[in-house]
């Protein structure tokens, strides 16, 4: 008897836990999670009373966690900013969002471009677009102006700071200066300017904060040390605000997705003006090293991410909306192909094997800088 419970309490937790800081969708991490919990449920038989009734208190109390991260506030027309809505992430999460009946302020970088555009068109007249460039003080100012005009008294619900830019996925050494200082401009710089012009809305309703990170800031990835440092920033950023905001009543949320099919990355024209601009800039022993060609084939691994990339936003906007409407949200979530196996992997697996384990999993046709390739400085390593 004393085993079945505990087995059954083994269970419960190991359910608890892989629903946490994950989507539904993710049913691979929920197996290992499963599995993990008959395996615990195995060796707590031998165990005392004592540890078995302890056992049984903490399920309860991460059931009741879970239970109550699942009530549901009313949408009531609450006021909702969502910075980069020009297209992808942002532009769907607009659209969902007005459809569930909450006032949208859409920040673009572009009013009268066609994502604009089609925002006007298809959603109802409770969003308004906003020319915001996050980079620009004077724009997030008079957004600001903006919304307060239109939302007086009630408040401004919550914030969603979505935008942000890729750059050229390149060796660390070959990313120009000018790129790193751009990408911490938009992901970083950007999201805190935003954050800070309207936290006094957000204090005053007790509202809602949700920064749109990346896998990437939890997981080291070749090739992306400018746009995964950004993001490594704004997770942090966001885990020091959660507990600075929480005496005022606001909860803060940070979503580090995997990969999905966006616009972000750019267009083939934008791959090769950056392979140009590396190509013009690299001081002439780097350029030795590496090789003009290891350069030209850096393209192919931006196509290798496309590839891999989900065209199905579902998961990670379902996260956005359990983080706007739940009564406790969730301090992080991780939607997307394989995000938080890979999260936990970071946090859990040794160095090496994280390494070894990324390495593997990326693209097999893997290119080595020139002056690696070389017989004779191969021998000589």
């Amino acid at each position: 008897m004393a085993g079945l419970c505990l087995a059954a309490a083994a269970l419960l937790v190991a359910t608890v836990l892989s629903k946490y800081k994950k989507s539904p969708e993710q049913v691979g991490s929920q197996a290992v999670c499963l599995a993990l919990g008959l395996w615990a449920a195995v060796c707590l038989i031998s165990l005392s009373l004592f540890w078995g009734l302890a056992l049984f208190s903490l399920s309860c109390l991460l059931m009741y966690t879970y239970l109550s991260e699942q009530e549901w506030l009313p949408v009531d027309q609450k006021a909702v900013l969502v910075t980069g809505s020009d297209c992808g992430l942002g532009h769907a999460i607009c659209k969902h969002l007005d459809k569930m009946g909450f006032t949208v302020f859409a920040g673009v970088l572009n009013e009268q471009g066609s994502g604009a555009e089609e925002l006007r068109r298809s959603c109802s007249s409770r969003l308004s677009v906003l020319q915001m460039d996050v980079t620009k003080p004077e724009q997030v100012k008079e957004a600001h102006s903006k919304v307060v005009e239109k939302v007086q008294d009630k408040g401004l619900w919550a914030v969603i700071n979505n935008a942000g830019i890729f750059g050229f996925p390149a060796d660390g050494e070959l990313i120009p200066m000018n790129e790193y200082k751009q990408c911490m401009a938009v992901n970083f710089f950007g999201a805190v300017e935003v954050t800070k012009t309207f936290l006094p809305l957000l204090r005053r309703s007790k509202g809602r904060l949700v920064n749109i990170s990346s896998m990437g800031a939890g997981v080291p990835m070749e090739k992306m040390a400018s746009y995964s440092s950004t993001k490594a920033a704004l997770t942090m950023f966001s885990s020091v605000m959660r507990q600075e905001l929480s005496k005022w009543g606001v909860k803060v949320a940070v979503v580090q997705p995997g990969a999905f099919q966006t616009k972000i990355t750019g267009t083939s024209d934008m791959w090769e003006m950056h392979e140009k601009k590396i190509l013009e800039h690299l001081p002439r022993e780097v350029l030795a090293d590496y090789g003009e060609d290891y350069i030209l084939t850096l393209k192919h691994f931006l196509a290798h991410l496309l590839d891999t990339a989900s065209p199905d936003f579902s998961p990670l906007i379902l996260d956005v909306q359990h983080a706007l409407c739940a009564k406790h949200p969730a301090a992080f979530y991780s939607p997307g192909k394989r995000a938080f196996l890979w999260l936990c992997m970071a946090s859990i697996f040794p160095t090496g094997l994280n390494d070894y384990l990324w390495k593997t999993n990326a693209t097999k046709a893997r290119h080595m800088p020139r002056a690696l390739s070389l017989p004779n400085r191969n021998k000589a390593m």
